[in-house]
Order: C-alpha cells, then sequence, then structure tokens
C-alpha cells in the first residue's frame, strides 16, 4: 500500500510527526523495528527543559523552549481525544550546588525565563514535566485513530533509491512505498540510512534509571544536582537518573549504575536509605553533537526528510521539531532560523550530486 508518507520509527519524534501529518490530512505509515514507543521516548523522565539551560547552545534552547509553549495544549488535546492522561504537571526544578549563579542569572534575563534564588538553591518554577509512557501510548492510540497505520517488529534492511529519490523501503516485512519519507529512528538512524547517512554523527549513549515508590510525591519540585535528578510522580512514584554511557547498541543494566544512582540519590532524599528501587531499567539516546538534533530533507535525496539526533530531549523538543518538519514539508516561514538543523548531515544541499 503506497502511502503519502513512510516514516521510520515509533518513538516519540516519529508519532509526533504522523500526528500532525495525519491531522493535515495525509496519509501516513510507520515501520517500527521493535514496539512502538519503547526505546528512549518510554525510558527517560520527561523533564520538559534543558537540565540547566544555560550550558546548552542556543539551537537546543530554541527548539526546547518551543516546545514548552506547545506542550501543555498539545497534552490536552491528546488526553481529549484518547482518555489517555500524559500527566503534563508544572512542578518546576529546583537546581542544587555546584552551579553557576551569574551565568543562571544572566540567561533566565536574557530569555524571559522565571528564576528564583534561594541562598542554597535555584529554583525554575515553570519547568513542566510529563509522563512519557503515557504520552507515547496517548500519541500511539491518537495516530491510529487518524488513520495511521503502525508496523512493529518491522526492521528497515535497506533504502531503494532511483536518481534523486527513495523508491522503496525495504523490511524483514516487506517492501513499503511512499511519495516521501522521514526517518526517526532514534540511535538507529544512521544504520537505517547506511550509505545515505553522509556524515551524520547520531550514535547511542546509554542512560540507566531507578524507579522507587512513595504513599504521596516525597518532593515538591524536580531536583537537580551536578546531572542527576529526582522525579516526582504525582502518584508518588520517584524518578532517579541518569547515567551517560558511551557503550554502543548495550541496554543492560549495571550493578554500579544502580548502587552509585542509589547512594547519589540517598543523599538529597534520605528516605530512600531502606527503600530499594522497584525497578532499574536503561534506554539508548540518540545522541549528536552539542545535543542538536538533525531536522529537514536530506541534501541529496529530495524525498527523504530526518527528525533524529534529540539527545537528552527527544521528549522534550518532540512537538516544535514536528512543527518545523512540517513548516519545511509545506514550504511555510519557520518561527526562527532552522539551518542550524540542517548542519547534521555534514554536507551542503545538492553537494555530491
Amino acid at each position: 500500500m503506497n502511502s503519502d508518507f513512510s516514516i521510520i520509527g515509533a518513538g516519540v519524534a516519529g508519532l509526533a510527526a504522523a500526528q500532525f501529518l495525519l491531522l493535515q490530512g495525509a496519509t501516513v505509515t510507520i515501520v517500527e523495528r521493535a514496539a512502538a514507543g519503547r526505546e528512549s521516548s518510554w525510558a527517560g523522565g520527561g523533564i520538559l527543559a534543558p537540565l540547566c539551560p544555560w550550558d546548552y547552545a542556543d539551537e537546543v534552547t530554541r527548539l526546547t523552549s518551543l516546545g514548552a509553549v506547545m506542550y501543555s495544549p498539545w497534552a490536552a488535546s491528546l488526553h481529549a481525544e484518547t482518555g489517555v492522561d500524559p500527566e503534563y504537571e508544572v512542578s518546576g526544578m529546583q537546581i542544587l550546588p555546584p552551579y553557576d549563579r551569574s551565568l543562571a542569572r544572566l540567561w533566565c534575563d536574557e530569555h524571559q525565563f522565571r528564576l528564583e534564588e534561594g541562598s542554597d538553591s535555584l529554583l525554575l518554577p515553570d519547568v513542566a514535566q510529563v509522563r512519557n509512557p503515557r504520552l507515547v501510548q496517548a500519541l500511539r492510540k491518537h495516530v491510529e485513530m487518524l488513520g495511521g497505520r503502525i508496523v512493529e517488529h518491522c526492521g528497515v534492511q535497506g533504502i531503494s533509491v532511483e536518481g534523486d529519490r527513495v523508491k522503496s523501503l525495504s523490511t524483514s516485512c516487506g517492501e513499503f512505498s511512499a511519495d516521501r519519507y522521514i526517518v526517526c529512528a532514534g540511535a538507529w538512524s544512521k544504520q537505517v540510512l547506511g550509505q545515505h547517512a553522509l556524515q551524520l554523527d547520531i550514535k547511542p549513549i546509554r542512560g540507566q534509571m531507578l524507579l522507587f515508590k512513595f504513599d504521596s510525591p516525597p518532593l515538591r519540585h524536580i531536583v537537580l544536582q551536578d546531572g542527576m535528578y529526582l522525579i516526582p510522580r504525582r502518584d508518588g512514584h520517584l524518578l532517579v537518573g541518569s547515567t551517560l554511557e558511551d557503550v554502543g547498541f548495550d541496554k543492560s543494566t549495571t550493578p554500579e549504575a544502580r548502587n552509585s544512582l542509589w547512594q547519589r540519590a540517598q543523599s538529597l532524599l534520605p528516605a530512600l536509605r531502606d527503600m530499594p528501587p522497584l525497578q532499574h531499567w536503561s534506554g539508548l539516546r540518540p545522541a549528536s553533537p552539542r545535543n542538536i538534533p538533525t531536522i529537514g530533507r536530506h541534501p541529496q535525496l529530495q524525498n527523504l526528510y530526518i527528525n533524529s539526533g534529540h539527545f537528552r530531549y527527544g521528549v522534550t523538543m518532540a512537538p516544535a521539531s514536528a512543527a518545523i518538519l512540517l513548516n519545511e514539508l509545506n514550504c511555510v516561514v519557520q518561527p526562527f532560523d532552522v539551518s542550524p538543523y540542517a548542519a547534521g548531515w555534514g554536507v551542503a544541499e545538492g553537494e555530491g550530486k
């Protein structure tokens, strides 16, 4: 069956792109190598902001800021349409030392980002969170309600090209053809593209997480210290994360990471000392240089696009990235300069033809 679009990857990036396309009347097929939404989109914490935004490039914070503006109505709409609550909540993020107070103050002033300063901490009161397993569940349901087709356990084995256009995808469950193709395969994007990846620099970085359960939320805010965060959910669950490990496509968990995260978390929340983790898991983030994703058309193949490489902020950037991608597909003026997101291919448009 020919579709307007074939999307490779049913994580939050692929599902959001599919939803946006379906809402404008396109036909969409998503092929997913495993189960929809069960890779890094499921594994992460769902903080809807960079951990310390002043530490990131403007290309990152522009996308996360746009995503933050879009999230509340997007989550509310998903809840209303599907009955699945993504649990969007403005919980604020408390940052404990070490941090650069003057840099934080300067960045927040320049970006109109609310900052409340305490004697021994900083608070970003407008930072929100979403429960990402519920977000991807709602997205999947809405995509299917809108007529999108999701084919799981269907790995892409090759991309067939004629001239400057993709003709079809060869997969473990047959051939798929479409007018246009979008790669949203996360950490696997470079492998999926094969010889067409050009100089794309996306690789897996493992992150391990722990889950605890309290009768009620043990913290008022997300708490961040030196790269480690504690995220309180409204039902009393508490997430602790996360490691940054360059170990290829190894998704195993390690006792060393479990013990390190647990011990560090206890120093912030002593109640965890006698509370073993309920769960311990890992995910593979699609790492890219400076956390900047690649979004837009392939420099050489006219009907091939990408929306990948969001590193730690795929969930945060999801609605903004989908909107920017659709603007390019529809030749609509962008909200800001999006040329940095085309730079991930490493070559100029048309180079190498």
